[in-house]
């Protein structure tokens, strides 16, 4: 009976000490809001960009995003038109060498997009000038379908080295986007290595087929459970059947900052920015993929929140290189190539950096069926070794209608 009665006892302080954990890294938490201050910053004066906006140094979360004079000053603060705006807003986080790869992700967007854009580039300092040396080198007529704010990387004070050594380096910078432009309803994240195939506004257009629970929308990680990592390897909960990516995220802001979540840590739901720190803490000797592996820890528990897009949106390496497993991108081709694990850079999938350099060097203003898409075609011709490269006529399928549509509006300008 004293055995029992010990370890009764036992198992009551060890509930007690992690419930005080739990409430200690809440604390810790909201304490984190008081102290997150984002830099000051401007990018120069250009007619086609966003001018001199600048970020007060206020504490606390509630400054962060607070600017002197707003995202854009043709928008005034009525949300029927924010809802009217015509811009698809596209975010990015660019660190380390990934500056190349993300102008190439800049240039794919303008090339189809038939409404303007407006661009969100958080890049570490050193990388803020090469970024608007690069754009101003565009020609003016390209300037004028975008503007654009640089941010620099910005983590909570007390935790910043944990969260930009997770995973790779800033890319946890996308869970703190809702905290950061907290003017912004809605939200377009895209990795680095993603490539548009198709106009921005066609994925934006997926908001409106949001119901009233969604707040976010990504692509699963897996079609196929027999090659899926999360439902084989993962040691944390994870969504749906094989786990969720996160490198194509749709997100309506003003809903997710409004969102309380439900959670493994405590009873109580939580609202975004006091959920992070204590899902990494409690899962960082856990988690692979970093901020990824959070994201489906929380929409496991609020599975109601997440829109599913099929694979064509967010087509990677693994729906070909076992043989097609993206039934909707054979049906209909694909919309958004994301070449995650360096594919555009090295031989392992020749077809995804086919792709890539196709875009890439492709001049501004020349004709893109003869400078573009051809060039492309003889290319993915020396990839049929590969499965990827078998199934590449995928790639081309949508971005032919693409050109074909962009070719079709200068015949009629002129």
């Amino acid at each position: 009976m004293r055995c029992y009665l010990h370890a009764f006892l036992l198992c009551m302080v060890f509930t007690f000490c992690s419930l005080l954990y739990v409430f200690s890294q809440l604390a810790s938490t909201l304490e984190d809001r008081d102290e997150w201050n984002l830099k000051e910053h401007g990018i120069p004066d250009r007619s086609s960009h966003d001018t001199g906006h600048h970020l007060r140094k206020r504490p606390g979360l509630a400054g962060l995003g607070d600017r002197e004079e707003g995202l854009d000053r043709e928008r005034s603060n009525s949300r029927v038109k924010e809802h009217s705006d015509e811009r698809s807003h596209l975010a990015v986080v660019a660190c380390g060498p990934r500056l190349e790869e993300t102008l190439t992700m800049l240039k794919s967007a303008v090339l189809f997009s038939k409404k303007p854009l407006q661009f969100y580039i958080f890049a570490e300092d050193d990388l803020h000038d090469r970024f608007r040396r690069a754009l101003d080198s565009w020609p003016r007529t390209v300037q004028t379908k975008f503007k654009l704010t640089i941010y620099p990387i910005t983590f909570p004070k007390e935790n910043a080295k944990e969260w930009k050594k997770l995973f790779k380096p800033c890319a946890s910078q996308r869970l703190f986007l809702p905290l950061i432009l907290k003017e912004v309803d809605s939200l377009l994240y895209v990795d680095t290595d993603i490539l548009f195939l198709q106009p921005v506004e066609d994925i934006w257009s997926l908001l409106s087929q949001f119901s009233s629970s969604h707040l976010a929308a990504m692509a699963p990680e897996h079609e196929e459970p027999r090659i899926g990592w999360y439902n084989r390897f993962a040691r944390h909960p994870y969504y749906g059947k094989t786990g969720i990516n996160s490198g194509v995220m749709l997100m309506n802001m003003t809903r997710l900052r409004e969102k309380f979540f439900k959670n493994d840590m405590t009873a109580v739901a939580l609202r975004w920015e006091e959920i992070l720190m204590p899902l990494l803490q409690k899962y960082k000797l856990n988690i692979t993929w970093g901020d990824q592996d959070l994201l489906n820890i929380i929409f496991h528990h609020n599975p109601e929140s997440l829109y599913v897009f099929p694979c064509q949106w967010n087509y990677r390496p693994d729906h070909c290189i076992y043989g097609s497993n993206c039934q909707q991108a054979e049906r209909e081709g694909v919309f958004i190539l994301h070449g995650n694990r360096g594919v555009y850079h090295d031989d392992k999938q020749p077809a995804f950096r086919a792709v890539y350099e196709a875009i890439q060097k492709y001049p501004f203003g020349e004709n893109m069926e003869a400078s573009l898409l051809q060039p492309l075609e003889a290319s993915l011709q020396n990839t049929t070794h590969t499965y990827c490269g078998r199934t590449s006529h995928l790639f081309t399928k949508r971005l032919k209608q693409s050109i074909m549509s962009v070719q079709q509006d200068i015949t009629q300008k002129r």
